[in-house]
């Protein structure tokens, strides 16, 4: 297994524990539990095969898009958002669809180009994208809806698809779009209000300053110095502080020095996904489970670490309020479990990869001479 990522997916849980402490106290026994059940899930999931796990992706996908399905007739909202449709519970259990529809489309739009190429097979790979999205939409939830159209661009392009076939692909879609995404900002008003809410947020001074929701988050995370007030400090209480808000506790419980480590830990796993895609053009021939590889660590990496920079700019006031969690910093099991789902797919990349890998590529910095 890869030491970056597990220091990285520690650094991330330990945090989110810190805030989770300072926001609820009374639910970090519940949130640490799942911690330890999640960091599991990990290591599971870093045994398998990414040849194993390239055979799961159609499974996975058409599993997806049967809970996508069921959870617009019998999904429930939260006591926020009463008219939307996001979770499904059996009994004690309750998790949200549309994270394990991110992942999935990772595992499916892998498995489709490591065994079709990438020639001529936009389209079906576009259809796997706009169904997952537009169901997703259907809830409705534009924040998560956006991120997972996202990832499956930058699948496209880590599988290959060159930059003016997705340009063209983007542009039909923007032009069949426009009219959809009329009635949907219609029929979907929450919408309209939080963009213009944070609008009036840049507009309005008395906004910035600290009256609303991420004006108070602000005077958290500031309060916390350089090395924090620990999560017993007295603090500003305000709305989802130990979820969407979760990094504003987490600079209030640790300071600057405790967001420099989250952030820290989100670039160590962008670099280890990145070396993934990096040792695998070195290895010849690029069989399709290397190739599948290369495409599961960068989708897994960009649905950790896209959904990461989103979340931080909503927190920082740069982009209207989404609803996403921070990855394995938020409270909320759904997408602390998937996220570290993610986490495993990375390591049994990784170790593929490695395993492939010619001898003499893996002593560093020796510098072939080429003989006279």
């Amino acid at each position: 297994m890869s030491v970056q990522l597990v220091l990285a997916q520690v650094l991330l849980l330990t945090l989110g524990l810190m805030g989770v402490a300072a926001a609820r106290p009374d639910l970090i026994t519940d949130h640490g539990s799942k911690a330890v059940i999640a960091l599991l899930a990990t290591f599971a999931v870093a045994r398998m095969r990414p040849k194993t796990l390239l055979k799961l992706g159609p499974w996975a996908w058409g599993a997806a898009l049967i809970l996508l399905l069921l959870v617009l007739f019998v999904g429930v909202g939260t006591q926020t958002s009463p008219g939307t449709r996001r979770w499904l519970e059996f009994g004690p259990v309750r998790f949200q669809p549309s994270e394990l529809a991110k992942l999935a489309l990772v595992l499916q739009l892998a498995s489709f180009f490591s065994r079709r190429g990438v020639q001529k097979k936009l389209i079906s790979a576009s259809v796997m994208i706009v169904v997952t999205t537009g169901l997703i939409l259907l809830e409705p939830d534009l924040g998560t809806s956006v991120l997972t159209f996202g990832l499956g661009i930058i699948l496209m392009y880590a599988a290959g698809v060159k930059i003016g076939s997705i340009g063209t692909l983007l542009l039909a879609l923007t032009l069949v779009g426009l009219p959809i995404a009329s009635t949907y900002l219609e029929n979907h008003p929450y919408i309209r209000e939080r963009w213009f809410g944070h609008q009036d947020r840049i507009n309005n001074e008395s906004l910035a300053v600290g009256l609303d929701q991420i004006g108070m988050a602000h005077r958290d995370l500031t309060s916390g110095g350089l090395w924090g007030l620990g999560p017993d400090g007295p603090r500003y209480s305000y709305f989802a502080a130990h979820t969407d808000m979760v990094v504003a506790t987490v600079g209030f419980s640790t300071g600057l020095l405790g967001v420099a480590m989250l952030l820290f830990a989100y670039w160590l796993i962008v670099s280890t996904a990145l070396q993934v895609s990096q040792l695998a053009t070195r290895i010849r021939p690029m069989t399709p489970e290397i190739h599948g590889a290369s495409i599961l660590a960068t989708g897994s990496m960009f649905m950790i670490v896209g959904q990461a920079f989103v979340n931080l700019a909503v927190a920082a006031g740069i982009f209207p309020v989404t609803g996403v969690p921070l990855p394995l910093v938020s409270f909320g099991f759904s997408s602390m479990l998937t996220m570290s789902i993610a986490l495993g797919v990375i390591h049994a990349s990784m170790r593929e990869v490695r395993r492939h890998l010619p001898a003499e590529e893996d002593a560093p910095d020796v510098l072939a001479v080429p003989a006279d």
